[in-house]
């Protein structure tokens, strides 16, 4: 592992420290970036991710999407952690906290807002910092292609009556240009770039040349956090108490489907080179969409919208953590690899 990686974690709570700074010194600078978008999907904030997805995408062979569907377990893990188990273990947790645990503390009228936000968030699996995630722990680039991208389909068609139905309501509206600019943003531009980089070049050629931009790819994750912490300074440091609350039910979650999904990749016999990047998408959000929804539907002051924020703040360091969780325990997955799935 080269200086950044090995000292990620440091510099995340530095940049922490810096977006949050810069945030209450500079507002009008910060606001400014933040005004830079189209569809509810910040400009700036996608560049720095896709100069975090493409190091990855180098690696996709597209003979490897073809091979990924002869090693369909991960696939189900993924589909089933992400959409039978995760949107409603989230509701449950955020009913439990608001409506039990945090109600002396809470107004009901704002703990249903943030029950709302929860629902949002817990039914959006990651799009693009999945990417990065699986990039620190030697994931199968392609395989986690396969992956996020079977997801991007369910969520075209399921996310809006999933979301519906757990927050009672019948009028949902999907903001489909965010869903729509961010695949294409996240997914189908960095990939497209990859595959024609490999072009001329050999396979070798092209490791040294993704191994080169590894920094570069950490350098956008450590930008992007200062940020969406800069962006939501005010927030950090006018309601402390609500980011609290709000952030212990997403803990839960967090940690709670890491180690379900995790587990279940064990028990599956998965390598780990698909048993992470797994566990990992359906612990991480599609936070640009969450963010999106919540602020169309409820507002951009609206407590759901404050929900989804907390999610964005807590999300890296979480991922962090179980990103060294996964290489630590690389060990106890099988070394093999299954007939006909890309190496």
């Amino acid at each position: 592992m080269g200086l950044f990686e090995r000292f990620l974690s440091f510099w995340v709570a530095a940049a922490m420290l810096i977006g949050v700074g810069f945030g209450i010194a500079a507002p009008g600078a910060a606001q400014a970036l933040a005004s830079l978008e189209v569809a509810h999907v910040n400009l700036v904030v996608a560049v720095l991710i896709w100069l975090m997805v493409y190091p990855m995408m180098l690696r996709v062979r597209p003979s490897a999407l073809r091979d990924a569907r002869q090693a369909p377990a991960g696939l189900a893990l993924t589909v089933v952690v992400n959409w039978l188990i995760k949107p409603f273990t989230m509701a449950g947790l955020g009913i439990l906290f608001f409506r039990y645990v945090f109600a002396n503390w809470v107004p009901a009228e704002e703990a249903a807002q943030y029950i709302a936000g929860m629902i949002l968030l817990g039914a959006a699996p990651c799009t693009a910092m999945v990417f990065v995630w699986s990039n620190l722990t030697d994931g199968d680039a392609g395989y986690t292609l396969v992956q996020v991208t079977v997801n991007d389909l369910i969520l075209v068609f399921a996310y809006a009556p999933i979301v519906a139905w757990l927050l009672g309501v019948t009028d949902l509206t999907v903001p489909w240009e965010t869903l729509v600019l961010s695949v294409l943003i996240y997914i189908v531009i960095p990939l497209v770039a990859g595959i024609l980089t490999q072009r001329g070049r050999t396979p070798d050629e092209v490791e040294a040349l993704a191994q080169r931009l590894k920094p570069a790819s950490v350098i956008g994750l450590i930008l992007t956090v200062v940020l969406l912490f800069a962006f939501q300074a005010d927030t950090l440091t006018s309601q402390p108490g609500r980011v609290l609350m709000i952030a212990i039910p997403l803990l839960f979650q967090s940690y709670g489907i890491f180690i379900l999904a995790y587990l279940a990749a064990w028990l599956l016999r998965l390598p780990h080179t698909i048993a992470a990047p797994a566990a990992l998408i359906g612990t991480s959000n599609f936070f640009e969409l969450a963010v999106a929804v919540a602020i169309s539907l409820f507002g951009l002051e609206s407590g759901a919208a404050l929900a989804t924020v907390v999610g964005v703040l807590i999300e890296v360091p979480v991922m962090l953590s179980l990103v060294r969780i996964a290489n630590r325990t690389r060990d106890t997955f099988p070394d093999a690899t299954p007939q006909g799935t890309p190496a």
